[in-house]
């Protein structure tokens, strides 16, 4: 399993990461994001080859409709193929670190093999370090 860390600071355009698809992505959230750039956010998320959406912090539950918006989007309205299916969930009464767990332990996709996991902070500070930590000890954590 790859872990990348990616720093988004809001209003900021989102960095390539086509090369790491299929991939999951946890989202963690620090501030209330505009609509208009959460929409840019999520449609990047899906054209990415995001196939696992976890959104956890401030606003987390409404990123959730906002990628299953994208990804319906961008299959023209029409029925989206299982392997091109975005499954989303937000974590507001979670802990991040039982957010962590839960991306490394339970989120998978009915069809396709994630082995990529991006950590997609929308803060004002940088925490590479911090957050991968984390995760790293989600990861490692008993079930």
């Amino acid at each position: 399993m790859s872990v990348t860390y990616l720093h988004l600071p809001l209003g900021s355009e989102p960095s390539p990461i086509d090369a790491l698809q299929p991939f999951k992505a946890v989202l963690v959230l620090d501030q209330a994001v505009p609509e208009e750039w959460q929409r840019r956010v999520s449609d990047w998320l899906v054209s990415s080859g995001c196939l696992y959406m976890m959104a956890w912090g401030v606003g987390c539950s409404s990123w959730d409709d906002s990628v299953d918006d994208a990804s319906i989007f961008a299959n023209d309205l029409n029925e989206i193929p299982d392997d091109k299916f975005v499954i989303t969930t937000w974590h507001d009464d979670e802990s991040l670190s039982e957010t962590f767990w839960f991306a490394s332990h339970t989120a998978c996709h009915p069809t396709v093999p994630l082995n990529n996991v991006i950590i997609i902070d929308v803060g004002v500070g940088e925490r590479e370090t911090q957050l991968l930590d984390a995760y790293s000890a989600a990861e490692n954590a008993p079930a």
